[in-house]
């Protein structure tokens, strides 16, 4: 499995501008290579590297460079196309999609550049790396991160690696191949439910409330709004400062909430079912003042966390189908929309059954984990002589 490890570069400030100036420079240059795309309907990377290779080699990037300049802009269209094909973008002749369609696409001066191991070389021992600029080879750049990301990076990097910008600091996204450990046979599943008044609760008891993180996010948009409309030049220092401050918070709530469900699951020796929640937002009808609350709920990354740890653990996952979970009865199966008596309290109209309705839907959903696990693993049967 693949895993991204990032570290935080030091350079001195002669090699800060020249990283810098790298940067505008290979992205003023993919900008201009998406134009020649965009005009050209998108041709095939070779026939664009045709039509564009010396002229990026007449601006100063090297022969590296200039091939991940273009391979960098054609995937940018790949994966426009495969947006606009699943409907991320919306329908047809709508404004969003038109925006999309009907322009080259524009890369940020501080956007990514992807760096293979001719132009990128990393010392581990001294924590140093040697990176190609437009300024030439800058040796001796130092790099900080975590012990066991370096201890990743030592054993099982492989592959690109990207600079980026953020803020004026500079770090780099190595990519990490980690061997997957065989997932073993689990004894049963906890199932997970996921929601907004409560992030996750899983069958084994676990309840990660939301009320601290909604608070959170409701501080964060209160001071957004007070700043932006304040509109000083301290108050728009101070909306830089803070920017991404929400989605940091949040990130790392959800990395303490899937360790926590997938260690729980490892200990003992418990699979894990996840709903999968595929289109909820366009599905959901709610209120306006609801909105908000719905389109700041992060599940797809709480659920991406869990399936990247359940995976470096060994730990079976399963995603399964969610409908009529918060209506059925765990005890008797008896589907009843009266049964959900409000947010917090499932009450069973057949065989009376009480208790809390996140409780209720995790256990229907690690039911329906051991079902789904049951069908899709391969027969034990043995083949006939």
């Amino acid at each position: 499995m693949k895993i991204v490890a990032q570290v935080k570069l030091m350079p001195e400030a002669d090699q800060a501008a020249a990283l810098r100036s790298t940067l505008r420079t290979v992205n003023e240059a993919a900008c201009w290579v998406s134009g020649v795309a965009f005009e050209r309907g998108v041709p095939h990377e070779y026939e664009l590297r045709k039509h564009t290779y010396a002229e990026l080699k007449t601006r100063g990037l090297g022969a590296q460079a200039a091939q991940h300049v273009i391979k960098k802009t054609r995937d940018a269209y790949t994966t426009l196309k495969a947006n606009i094909t699943a409907g991320n973008l919306g329908k047809p002749g709508s404004k969003r999609r038109r925006k999309a369609e009907s322009k080259p696409i524009a890369f940020r001066p501080e956007a990514a550049q992807p760096y293979d191991d001719r132009c990128l070389s990393w010392q581990y021992d001294r924590q140093t790396v040697s990176i190609w600029t437009t300024a030439g080879r800058l040796k001796n750049i130092r790099f900080v991160c975590s012990a066991d990301a370096l201890r990743m990076l030592r054993e099982h990097r492989k592959g690109e690696s990207d600079l980026i910008e953020r803020d004026g600091v500079f770090y780099l996204i190595a990519v990490c191949d980690i061997p997957e450990p065989e997932v073993f046979e689990p004894a049963g599943f906890v199932g997970v439910d996921l929601g907004i008044v409560n992030i996750a609760t899983t069958s084994t008891g676990y309840r990660a409330a939301g009320r601290g993180l909604n608070r959170h996010r409701k501080r964060q948009l209160d001071l957004r709004k007070k700043l932006q409309a304040k509109g000083t030049k301290s108050a728009k220092r101070l909306l830089k400062k803070r920017s991404r401050k929400e989605a940091r918070h949040t990130a790392n709530v959800n990395h303490i909430i899937s360790k926590t469900i997938v260690t729980t699951a490892e200990r003992t020796g418990y699979g894990i079912a996840l709903e999968d929640l595929t289109g909820v937002r366009s599905r959901v009808r709610l209120r306006k003042d609801q909105r908000t609350s719905l389109h700041s709920w992060s599940f797809r990354q709480l659920a991406s966390f869990v399936e990247y740890k359940a995976k470096r653990a060994g730990v079976p996952l399963v995603y399964v189908d969610p409908a009529c979970t918060s209506q059925q009865c765990s005890e008797c199966g008896h589907i009843d929309r009266k049964n959900r008596i409000d947010q917090a309290t499932f009450a069973c109209r057949s065989c009376g059954a009480l208790m809390h309705a996140d409780d209720n839907a995790s256990h229907n959903l690690a039911r329906k984990g051991a079902t789904a696990w049951t069908t899709g693993r391969e027969s034990r049967v043995p083949a006939t002589p």
